[in-house]
Formats: structure tokens, sequence, C-alpha cells
């Protein structure tokens, strides 16, 4: 994914840690850094993987930030912004968010503000990662301290898609930002940061698209083979969406669920009136779970594909008993060398 345009700032408490002071580069990023690119691209592939919240920008009132003025100002010479320009938005975004976290100074760090474009998309990517202490060779192969970013983490973070939201398309969420349940301070600080109304809500949108999912493979009355099928279809594209950092489009699924009868599945979600957005961004732990069950107490545990559930698993919830059918291999030589 090409990076246009990059910038770094430092968040740290001050030195009576009343507050956090940001401190600026020194000299503006160089457009063509393999290393920097690299790095942004590893933040927003970890981004794309947690939980987020979606919204739009809102257009009056008391959520509405300075945010959209900031990004107007940028891009009004150029779609693909300016270095001075972004040089100006990063700087006003990394006070802007030191103001609104004050109180959390635990949050400091160093704040990556960075312009993407991948094909004919351009988003706007933030986020803030710690640098940790470790241990690296020098050009000797002698032990030294080394500092590491940790980019598989992510303390917060926020992107907008900046060729929807130019759309101008009401039906589109083009923000998201990282919504972790135990962050919940960082995350309203982000929706304040952002301006923004929060619309969709990910988890609950994808349990119901799944529940409407099952719904229509027990209408088709479908045998295993062709269940299973359908199902890793939209896992599949699930996770491609969650990959890409884009939501899924119901008419999209709907296509690749069955390509003999394309509207088949989207006039099922329409017809029964299940109240889903056209565009749903999947929450990837209520994926897996549809994927698998799963489940350990007393010293036993037990996963299996979820399609396998009535075939060659059976549950008695009356007996309260799991009954399966194929042993694996595996465990049933296990089993055998056990009786020996």
């Amino acid at each position: 994914m090409p990076l246009l345009q990059s910038a770094v700032h430092r968040l740290e408490p001050s030195l009576d840690g009343e507050r956090l002071t940001v401190t600026p580069p020194p000299a503006p990023a160089e457009a063509d850094n393999p290393v920097m690119a690299s790095l942004v691209n590893t933040l927003n592939d970890t981004y794309n993987t947690k939980a987020k919240g979606w919204g739009r920008f809102a257009e009056q009132g008391e959520q509405a930030g300075p945010l959209v003025a900031w990004l107007s100002a940028y891009l009004a010479a150029d779609p693909s912004g300016t270095e001075q320009g972004f040089a100006e938005l990063a700087n006003a975004l990394a006070e802007r968010l030191a103001q609104t976290l004050q109180e959390q100074l635990s949050v400091s760090g160093y704040l990556v503000t960075a312009h993407l474009r991948q094909g004919d998309t351009d988003t706007l990517f933030f986020g803030l990662i710690h640098q940790r202490e470790g241990i690296g060779f020098n050009e000797a192969h002698q032990a030294v301290p080394a500092a590491q970013l940790n980019a598989s983490q992510l303390t917060l973070a926020a992107r907008v898609n900046l060729t929807q939201w130019q759309r101008a398309d009401a039906t589109t969420h083009y923000v998201s930002f990282l919504k972790d349940r135990g962050a919940k301070k960082l995350s309203d600080g982000l929706v304040a940061l952002l301006g923004m109304e929060e619309g969709i809500d990910a988890p609950a949108e994808t349990r119901t698209l799944l529940k409407a999912f099952s719904d229509y493979v027990e209408q088709e009355d479908l045998d295993d083979d062709a269940s299973r099928e359908k199902t890793d279809t939209l896992v599949d594209y699930a996770n491609e969406q969650l990959r890409r950092g884009e939501p899924m489009t119901l008419e999209v699924l709907s296509e690749l669920v069955d390509e003999k009868q394309p509207q088949a599945f989207y006039d099922h979600i329409r017809n029964a009136d299940y109240g889903l957005s056209p565009e749903i961004p999947p929450d990837k732990r209520t994926i897996n779970q549809f994927r698998r069950f799963t489940g350990r107490a007393g010293g036993v545990s037990i996963s299996f594909d979820s399609h396998l559930l009535g075939s060659s698993i059976e549950y008695d919830a009356a007996q309260d008993r799991l009954i399966i059918k194929q042993v694996p291999k595996q465990l049933k030589e296990q089993l055998a060398k056990r009786k020996e």
C-alpha cells in the first residue's frame, strides 16, 4: 500500500506529570522511506484485525469537531495533499489528541499519522504505538541495547476513508476507530477527537448477518457439502475484508454464496427484514466463533468446525452428551495404544 505522506510525534507526560506534551518531528519525513512504509503497512494490518467502532463525521452540534476542516484544507489544493499541508494536519491532530486525553497519561508513545493509497482509495490513518527496550547485535556481533517499536499492538488508532468521505454517500460509514472493551475512555476520546457519530455496531451486525445466513441455509434445505461450502465462502470473504480493512457488501456476498442465483441470499435478507446495513464491517471474534465450537473443562478440550454439527457430530441436550461419529485418526491411535 503506497505511503504518500507520514509524520511521527512523541507524546509524553510533562515534568510535573499533569499533562501530555507533544514533540513534533524535527524535519519532514522522507516520502520514499521504505522502512517507514513497511511500519505503516504493519500498523494498518494490525488495525484491520482488531475490534472497531464505525461511523461518520457529525455535521453539526456538540459532536462535530475540527477534523473535517483540517482534512478539507489539506486536500483542497491537491487530492494527494502537500508535504507542508500534511505537516500542519499531523501537528493539529497530535495537539488535539494530547488535549483530549489529558488525564490519561498512560497513552504516551509515538503517534504515527499517515496518508495511504490503495488502488483508487485514499485513507488517513493514525495510531499510537509504544517503544520498548530490547536487545540486538551491533556490527561487531556484540549484544547491545536496542529500542524496538511494538507494532503488533496498538493502544489507540483510527482511520478515515478519504475517498468515501469526499463522495458524501449518506449510507457509508467511512470512519473507524479501535474499540477495546477495556479502554472505554480511550474510545470516547477518539470519538471526540474525530468529531463523529458512531453508527454501525460491527459485532451485532455480524451476528445478525450470520443468523440470516443460517436461516437461509435451513430454508434452502442444503445438504452437508453445500452447507459447508457456502459457510466457508462467507467466512473466507469476511476474513478477506478484515485483512483489507473494508466492510462486507451484502450484494457481493450474495453473489459469492450462490453463483447460480446471485440475488437469492440478498433477497432473503431483504424479504425477511433483518434490518441489516448494505455494508457491514466484519467482526473477527464473531466470525471465528461462527466457524468453530470450542469448550474446555475438567481436563477435556473440544473444538470443531460448526458445519460438522448434525453430521459427524451430534449434541444430545437432554442427556448432555456430545457424540463424535468419526474419531480423528491420531486420537484413535492414541486410544488403541492405551488399551494395549
